[in-house]
């Protein structure tokens, strides 16, 4: 077996390209500039003031730099620019999304560093939010839902689904930013996973790009955001991951045209749908805003409570993400060679990571 039927055989769907490449390009290129712009937004941030008091849903005990997003983002850009330029992608429909899906993150990331700094009011940030996910509906973003080929579910109902996915995921992943490394973590698994979906498709250029992107920046975000964690991705890289993941579990080719295809993405994203789920159910039944209340009654909280160390916390929950995107990667009826190949990778660099995190501690 050469290697052209190696990587075949692990669902790159073409080898011989120099597509595969560019990948692996974009991903180290989001990874070194994520890994080193963060400690220079960090010293910033001190300088100015950037940062998170403690408060009754983060766990910090001092104020903490707040601007990792600004990393992250800017790894994600610089990387999919790069990659573009040196591999010019053909100006489809496909493009066009994935162009949309980075305006989307991109004003989204703009609210929350203000948020950040400033505050502002839920309804507001909320609002933004909806009007982001509209902009993806516009763009032909979204669930298609059919129940026959011949019977189609009402747009309507689709855009609301979409709607409510694309808001849900992007808060649910903010709502999880609550203890080092678990958001950052969550989010590589989750872009890891649906980039081995998406490198099976000749048409996923541009998409496969963006998750390798994304894929790189987490990971160079969590070197510093393991615990004990030096800076936090805030609302800018939390809304930013929420909406990139979200959007493109459900953009093209990753989205399954029948009721089916609500499975794929929820499997995916199971951690945080859970967790969110159940954080709203119990505030809705106190009588308490889910939205604005702040508190300690996510999982991670219940796993401190139980006497883990934020380390080993985050430790079970990235294992049990890893779980659910072996789940996702199955009904998506990916080969067991290409779902072993990636989660031996992802448990391979995250061990690298922490491993270099530990020992620069």
């Amino acid at each position: 077996m050469n290697i052209y039927s190696s990587l075949e055989s692990l669902g790159i769907a073409n080898p011989r390209g120099s597509g595969w490449l560019a990948v692996v390009f974009t991903f180290l290129l989001a990874l070194v500039l994520s890994w080193n712009l963060i400690p220079r937004i960090r010293k910033f941030a001190l300088r100015v003031g950037w940062a998170d008091q403690p408060n009754a849903r983060r766990l910090n005990k001092e104020p903490l730099p707040n601007a990792g997003g600004l990393a992250i983002y800017a790894g994600v850009i610089a990387a999919v620019t790069l990659a573009s330029l040196l591999r010019p992608i053909e100006l489809e429909d496909v493009l066009a999304q994935v162009l949309t899906v980075l305006l989307g993150g991109s004003i989204l990331v703009l609210v929350g560093f203000i948020d950040d700094q400033f505050g502002l009011p839920a309804s507001f940030r909320l609002l933004v939010q909806i009007l982001t996910a509209l902009l993806l509906v516009a763009n032909d973003i979204g669930f298609d839902l059919t129940l026959t080929s011949n019977i189609h579910i009402d747009s309507t109902l689709s855009t609301l689904l979409t709607v409510l996915w694309v808001v849900g995921i992007t808060n649910a992943i903010n709502l999880m930013d609550g203890m080092d490394g678990l958001a950052g973590g969550v989010s590589f698994i989750t872009a890891m996973s649906l980039l081995a979906v998406s490198a099976q498709s000749f048409n996923r250029a541009a998409a496969t790009l963006v998750l390798a992107a994304l894929g790189g920046s987490a990971l160079g975000f969590l070197r510093h955001n393991f615990h004990p964690s030096k800076i936090i991705m805030g609302d800018a890289g939390a809304y930013f991951f929420g909406i990139e993941i979200a959007a493109t579990s459900i953009l093209g080719e990753l989205q399954i045209t029948t009721v089916l295809s609500i499975l794929p993405p929820v499997a995916f994203l199971l951690l945080p749908v859970l967790d969110t789920t159940q954080v709203f159910v119990r505030r809705l039944a106190a009588g308490k805003n889910p939205l604005s209340t702040p508190g300690k009654d996510h999982l991670h909280h219940r796993l401190l409570a139980w006497g883990l160390s934020q380390r080993r916390a985050a430790l079970i929950l990235w294992g049990i993400t890893l779980a659910c995107n072996w789940l996702g990667m199955t009904i998506r009826k990916m080969s067991a060679e290409v779902i072993i190949a990636t989660t031996i990778s992802i448990i391979v660099l995250l061990a690298f990571t922490v491993w270099r995190k530990m020992r620069s501690a």
